[in-house]
């Protein structure tokens, strides 16, 4: 490690606090840091010239790819002529009109209005207010409880966290809220009855919640928020008539659904909207990450017309809407969205997604299907998921202890590939950069494979592992 490396790490050590991260192994130097410094494409670099195939995106978020210097001029030529103004009592900026204007088109039949954040989390936060909000209008001060998933993933902040279906967001923070509840996942691979088919399993998830609003009490259930694909929960697509299912269920209570498309939105499964694809038919939309391809932070709130008209006749009794940010609606952040779109919609990247995630799902299923550890191989458009099993055929999962998802994206690491551990679970996540190619997607599980059979072998050199 060069000297200036070296040096600046010591001061990340010391100062910066990372998110995901085991505090005292990092600042005490037992943890490696990495400082990116340059990308482009499907591609990282960081400060010692190592070169990385990104094959999750940053985040899920990276849809465009790295380096997109349009990206780069609309916002400097935003900042030139308005850098910053509020949207507080009806000030707005061109940039917003024209953003808000186009995510209505591209949205689900039925929505009306967009409010802005900054993040899928503050993005959450706003969704519970508006339920609440909502339901107070409407004269039922009891119906406020919030029924999330096991494994579903929709922010850290304290609601958003309390939605979050993964202990790791809970454990230690005093989460979940009291009003947030969690039914079954919708999880086909952990089913505990090997013989049900997909469409059994989906009517007993619907089921489940059924159960789980009348245990409740339907007067006091106000919305059901979901993803449409599992995302960090394990990249977990709805097994067939999923959302047909669970649609019904809560028309028959009057339970709102909130989409968070944090992760599918704007193309990731090879259309607009997961909710699109799935016809989940949401009354609220949680948009953030492919809105700008992360080049600037910003979240949004797609908000349905039934839900706006109640918010709407509300002002007459209680006044201006008390809820904002300073940062809501900003033009940077809009001006980025915009040129996003412009590169989405122009380089077609919704159906490229569609056509390239055909192949990656292909792919994937061709090499690892048949895997001695690959218990299950999964996904949809440009996300898919590799889970590992100690023994494929009872779907037995490896002890949490040995860490195999760990280790196998350790090992993708040092081969040059960024993929996924999932939390709970010994499961490898991929998200390329819609914008990746065939050769990328080959690259990236040929690196993969390489990696899962270094592990595979040290496990059963080590006797920790043997094939059934």
């Amino acid at each position: 490690m060069d000297k200036h490396t070296q040096q600046l790490l010591e001061i990340d050590r010391q100062r910066v606090f990372h998110a995901s991260t085991h505090l005292k192994q990092y600042a005490h130097g037992e943890v490696a840091g990495r400082i990116i410094t340059q990308a482009k494409g499907v591609r990282i670099q960081d400060s010692l010239g190592n070169e990385l195939l990104d094959g999750f995106a940053g985040l899920y978020c990276v849809n465009i790819g790295y380096g997109r210097e349009e990206m780069a001029e609309a916002i400097y030529e935003q900042a030139k002529k308005l850098a910053y103004y509020h949207t507080y009592v009806g000030h707005t900026n061109e940039a917003l009109i024209e953003l808000s204007d186009r995510i209505i088109k591209m949205a689900p039949q039925g929505m009306s209005k967009v409010y802005y954040g900054m993040s899928g989390s503050d993005a959450n936060e706003t969704q519970l207010k508006l339920v609440w909000y909502y339901n107070n209008l409407l004269n039922r001060p009891e119906k406020k409880k919030i029924i999330s998933r096991d494994r579903g993933y929709h922010g850290s902040s304290i609601a958003s966290g309390s939605m979050t279906g993964l202990p790791l967001f809970h454990a230690h923070f005093d989460l979940p809220l009291e009003r947030i509840k969690h039914t079954i996942a919708p999880y086909y691979y952990h089913r505990q009855d090997s013989e049900m088919s997909e469409l059994e399993f989906s009517r007993y998830c619907a089921e489940q919640l059924e159960v789980m609003i009348l245990a409740e009490g339907p007067e006091t259930v106000a919305a059901m928020i979901a993803e449409p694909v599992l995302g960090t929960g394990g990249i977990v697509p709805p097994p067939e008539g999923y959302w047909r299912a669970i649609r019904k269920v809560l028309d028959k209570y009057d339970v709102l659904l909130i989409a968070d498309e944090v992760v599918c939105g704007f193309g990731r499964i090879g259309a607009p909207f997961g909710s699109i694809y799935y016809d989940m038919q949401p009354d609220l939309i949680t948009v953030a990450k492919g809105l700008t391809s992360a080049y600037q932070p910003l979240s949004g709130v797609i908000v349905g017309e039934k839900v706006w008209q109640a918010l709407e006749n509300g002002t007459d009794a209680w006044g201006p809407f008390g809820h904002g940010y300073t940062y809501s609606g900003h033009p940077l952040g809009a001006a980025a969205a915009n040129c996003n779109l412009d590169i989405i919609e122009r380089e077609n990247l919704v159906q490229y997604a569609a056509d390239t995630g055909q192949y990656l799902q292909e792919k994937m299923r061709e090499t690892f299907a048949e895997h001695p550890i690959v218990g299950d191989t999964r996904g949809v458009g440009m996300l898919h998921a590799l889970e590992f099993a100690a023994d494929k055929q009872q779907r037995t999962l490896f002890d949490p202890n040995l860490k195999v998802g760990p280790q196998i994206a350790a090992a993708c690491l040092e081969s040059g590939l960024i993929a996924r551990a999932m939390p709970h679970g010994d499961i490898l996540g991929f998200a390329p950069p819609l914008v990746a190619t065939r050769a990328d997607i080959d690259l990236m599980v040929d690196k993969a494979h390489h990696a899962i059979n270094k592990v595979m072998d040290s496990l059963v050199t080590s006797k920790q592992w043997q094939a059934k």
